[in-house]
């Protein structure tokens, strides 16, 4: 046998030498050797292999061993680690293929007919698994969408499907080399773009492989196909399905791979050069791998389809895969698999730069339409909601049944805007506001729609816990919500987050029946004067805070019946808080001696604290066991309280009006000052606030009745404790503070203080609450 030299190497390949044949291999491939690895590759060429290639085998990628093969075969080698799309990159072989590609002018979509072979092949691969695992179970597969133009597109292009098709059967029988076979296919197809090449050439398999399978289907049942069966021998492979097995997991692998890679050179080419340029770095780098990508696919339809066309042309004794078959399949694969990957990451990182540049577009799409004067609220709806007309996006509350945005229509709507942990007490107020203006519909005030629109961060992995949490919220609702967090979509976030200052606490935005934003937050109205702030405006907002003073009702509503009614009877009324039990014994107890002293008639109640819940019940514990004071025993009544206070203080901070030297805007920042500072007591004579102050001067004051007790007789109790208790006050001048969250919204830039009116400095708090109990959605 005569020496010969392959390009590349450093020694002649003579039978039984000791140098590899393949630079780059870490094992010779000599008879007897076991493993023979592919330069990158994990897994032996030649799965337990204990024989090197035949002449008999009909291997497409040992057929031919010319130069330039071989060189191919060389440029796997890549000791520094690079990637196999970089080392199958050999120029040779791209300006071979290259030098073919003469795109016409005339551009074909070759999407559709991508769907349609995408559907054959996976069809056909179902079927192998069906036959030989000998299930009768069906799969249903979703039919594509095919484009009305598809039999027209098939029409057109059937003649050179035909063409290729006949190409590959002619010389996979005459056992032509694979690489000039692969050439041949690129010349029939010059004209196309590099994707409709690799979408033809799979078309022109897939009618081959895909009628193998449809006779193996039904030729038992069907007389022509059994005929045709016969002809083509499949009653005989299908009775060796165990030799067979093998080679067709072998194929099924490498169909399926082709198929990945195909589907990520069709999208490359339908890439919108309006959201991304080839200049984009993904764009450039994946377009320059595209030609070899279609190169490497379409060379392993030709391996394919000589499998395929080695069956019907075989005996039985031949049925078992050979070695250098197997080398041949699984050298592919690992080919393709390497591609696809690369593929892949550069196609996932094109999609994120469109869909940013998508959302980019559409949020100033959404600005501005709220900017433009609408006929009705629709198109605004559908731009916050969903846009599409393939599904019903709402659930109604009262019948749990999908309903479309229709509903809406020309209706005041007022999106209830929050994460999936709506705390329990705030919904469940919200519901009883809700519910009330349901009782009487033809109202002004229930002229209404409440939408929930549940806003989740779309980074974080959707999960069971997630949906069970999100199902538990929305069949808990009364009125409409979004069917899933998902519709909403990324740019709608964004605008609810910039734009509308939402920050993880629950927001209501007002849109009036033309889709304007009447508030940008109503949620301070709706908890503090519920439904009666309809239609929810600022405007509204203005006048009802213009009618309002600093009494009872103001800060209680109708929280407690009981306690209305004592101003109503006149008496005297202490409202207390704190979370110290010390100070609450003690002023409860020297505030009922005090009374009993003064002869007047005293109530007092325990309000709580805007935090520390366990604290809180501490407390009302021991009140209850020593019967120092009246006291709510339901939390949800603490809550609303102390919201409906906050509320108080956002709702001016909204409206620009914080600092408002209103003596009412005053004692409600105080209020929330002393809240957080500790114990605090307000006075009250029927309505009327009298006094309102901190802990550590509303006992002292008390303590000191007999100072101040002459003066009871002339001014009255209420006016002699004020005296005295500003007296000590100024003594003792408390300070003031507030924190917000900051998922509190719209926060101030400055306050001042309401004791002192001087600007108050601003500080940074690092807050760590271990107590479970802390009151929802409280922002100080």
């Amino acid at each position: 046998m005569a020496l010969r030299t392959i390009p590349g190497a450093t020694q002649p390949t003579i039978p039984g030498a000791t140098q590899p044949l393949i630079p780059g291999a870490t094992q010779p491939l000599i008879p007897g050797a076991t493993q023979t690895f592919f330069p990158g590759a994990t897994q032996p060429l030649i799965p337990g292999a204990t024989q090197p290639p035949t002449k008999s085998d009909r291997s497409m990628l040992t057929m031919s061993d010319d130069n330039v093969m071989l060189r191919q075969i060389q440029g796997t080698h890549a000791p520094s680690g690079r990637s196999m799309l970089t080392m199958s990159d050999d120029n040779v072989m791209l300006r071979q293929i290259q030098g073919t590609h003469a795109p016409s002018v005339r551009e074909v979509d070759v999407k559709p007919l991508f769907h349609l072979v995408e559907d054959i092949l996976d069809r056909a691969t179902l079927q192998v698994d069906t036959i030989f695992l000998g299930s009768q179970a069906k799969r249903e597969i979703e039919e594509k969408a095919h484009q009305a133009n598809l039999v027209a597109m098939v029409d057109s292009l059937a003649y050179i499907i035909d063409r290729i098709s006949c190409e590959i059967s002619y010389k996979a029988l005459g056992g032509s080399d694979a690489h000039q076979t692969t050439l041949a296919i690129f010349n029939l197809v010059s004209e196309f773009s590099w994707d409709a090449k690799l979408v033809l050439a799979l078309a022109a398999f897939a009618m081959n492989y895909g009628e193998f399978w449809l006779l193996a289907q039904i030729y038992t049942s069907n007389q022509l196909a059994k005929s045709m069966a016969i002809l083509r021998q499949l009653p005989s492979i299908l009775e060796h399905t165990g030799p067979l097995k093998p080679k067709f997991d072998a194929l099924n692998n490498l169909i399926n791979v082709m198929v990945d890679v195909t589907r990520c050179v069709v999208a490359f080419n339908d890439m919108q050069p309006n959201y991304i340029s080839q200049d984009i770095p993904a764009l450039t780098t994946a377009l320059a791998h595209v030609p070899t990508a279609v190169y490497w696919t379409i060379r392993s339809v030709v391996a394919c389809a000589a499998q395929i066309t080695s069956l019907t042309s075989l005996s039985h004794e031949m049925y078992s895969i050979s070695t250098t078959e197997a080398w041949e399949l699984s050298t592919l694969a690992h080919k393709l698999k390497n591609i696809h990957e690369h593929l892949k990451k550069q196609l996932d990182i094109c999609y994120q730069y469109i869909d940013d540049k998508r959302s980019i577009e559409a949020y100033q799409m959404l600005k501005n339409l709220f900017e433009t004067i609408q006929i009705d609220n629709m198109k605004v709806l559908r731009a916050l909601i969903y846009a599409r007309d393939d599904l019903l996006p709402l659930v109604d509350g009262s019948t749990k049944k999908r309903v479309s945005l229709d509903v809406l229509r020309r209706r005041n709507v007022l999106l209830l805007i929050s994460g999936l942990n709506m705390a329990t007490d705030e919904l469940s107020i919200l519901e009883q506001i809700y519910n009330d203006s349901r009782l009487h519909p033809t109202r002004q005030e229930s002229q209404y729609e409440v939408v929930w629109i549940p806003v989740v961060d779309r980074s974080i992995q959707w999960t069971d816990a997630m949906q069970n949490q999100f199902e538990t919220l929305k069949l808990s609702m009364p009125w409409y919500t979004v069917h899933h967090p998902t519709l909403i979509e990324r740019h709608v976030i964004k605008f609810i987050r910039e734009d509308w200052h939402f920050k993880n606490k629950p927001i209501l935005v007002v849109l009036d029946p033309q889709g304007k934003v009447a508030c940008p937050n109503a949620i301070h109205m709706m908890w503090i004067w519920g439904s009666n702030a309809f239609p929810f405006t600022t405007l509204r907002e203005e006048l009802l805070w213009r009618e309002e003073t600093w009494r009872l009702e103001l800060f209680l509503d109708a929280i407690d019946p009981l306690i209305l009614n004592w101003a109503k009877e006149g008496k005297y009324i202490f409202l207390f808080g704190g979370d110290d039990v010390e100070w609450v014994r003690k002023f409860a107890n020297t505030a009922k001696n005090v009374a009993q002293t003064a002869r007047i008639p005293l109530e007092m109640a325990y309000v709580g604290k805007s935090s520390k819940k366990e604290a809180v019940r501490r407390v009302t514990a021991t009140i209850n066991v020593e019967k120092l004071s009246y006291f709510w025993q339901d939390p949800a009544m603490v809550w609303f309280f102390w919201i409906r206070l906050e509320s108080m203080l956002l709702s001016k901070i909204q409206l620009g009006r914080a600092d408002d030297q209103d003596p009412m805007m005053q004692e409600i920042k105080k209020l929330l000052s002393y809240d957080k500072m500790g114990s605090w007591a307000i006075l009250c004579k029927g309505s009327n606030a009298v006094v309102n102050g901190h802990g550590t001067t509303v006992l002292p004051a008390l303590l000191e009745y007999d100072i101040w007790k002459d003066q009871v007789a002339v001014k009255g109790f209420d006016l002699a404790f004020k005296d005295h208790h500003g007296k000590l006050h100024d003594i003792a001048q408390p300070c003031c503070r507030f924190e917000f969250p900051m998922a509190a919204g719209r926060i101030p830039e400055g306050m001042k203080c309401p004791e002192c009116n001087r600007m108050m400095e601003k500080h940074i708090t690092f807050l760590c609450c271990h107590d479970d109990g802390t009151v929802p959605g409280s922002i100080f």
